[in-house]
């Protein structure tokens, strides 16, 4: 019997091209799609998560939400790994600025992915595992922000946090191990890809700042990052 379509996509064989972009928010899967992809088909709906696959300068690329958080994405990465045969999913989200080198609309590489999480506690490793991003698409990603040479970016460590809001601070200890920014998905996504034996990377853009305290909105985050969208559909494979 068939493993798809699966309990949260309801998208046939063959529908999702070999590199899936993944923003958390739908309605910004929706954005990327008809903005950035030529002739984008929606091919999953399930819940509300828009999916659609097109091409970009030739180029069979699908662009699918996560959600928000580790268990989310945990989720639809496994599925898309697992079941629809994708091979690379880009993470393309926002993320708090920990250092006050980041500024609003500056953009990160998550090279690596810290985590308060306790998701890799079901692979019963003797000890602790550190999720780091594919090679193959961080040099990819980091050839493409320097072709475009106008992208303040960054590349580093990322925290994915299971809290939004917590009890405790966040910001000091993890900035002095030189972690850069603040997000909610990577490290599982970067542990699925290990597991399956596939790629993963996160391309996050500054939202707002601990430091500063500054804040983009709820529009702008939707809708007017596009320098990472471009960054990761040329390193789309």
């Amino acid at each position: 019997m068939s493993n798809i379509p699966t309990p949260h996509i309801a998208a046939k064989a063959g529908d999702f091209a070999k590199t899936v972009l993944m923003p958390g928010d739908p309605l910004r899967a929706k954005y990327v799609a008809e903005t950035f992809l030529e002739n984008p088909v929606l091919v999953n709906n399930v819940r509300g998560v828009n999916g659609f696959t097109g091409t970009y300068n030739g180029k069979r690329v699908s662009v699918m939400a996560s959600g928000m958080g580790i268990p989310s994405i945990g989720i639809y990465s496994y599925e898309l790994f697992k079941f629809y045969d994708v091979d690379n999913i880009i993470r393309i989200g926002t993320a708090g600025a920990l250092t006050a080198e980041l500024k609003i609309r500056d953009v990160v590489l998550g090279m690596g992915a810290c985590t308060n999480s306790n998701y890799a506690a079901q692979y019963q490793l003797p000890g602790t595992f550190a999720p780091i991003a594919s090679y193959k698409l961080l040099r990819r990603a980091v050839e493409a922000v320097e072709a475009m040479g106008n992208v303040n970016y960054k590349v580093g460590n990322l925290l994915s946090s299971d809290t939004f809001y917590s009890d405790c601070s966040l910001d000091v200890n993890w900035r002095s191990m030189g972690v850069l920014a603040v997000e909610m998905e990577a490290a599982g996504l970067y542990m699925n890809a290990a597991r399956l034996g596939k790629h993963a990377l996160a391309i996050c853009t500054i939202s707002d700042s601990v430091i500063t305290g500054e804040a983009t909105t709820a529009e702008e985050r939707q809708s007017s990052f596009n320098d990472m969208v471009k960054i990761a559909l040329e390193t789309a494979e």
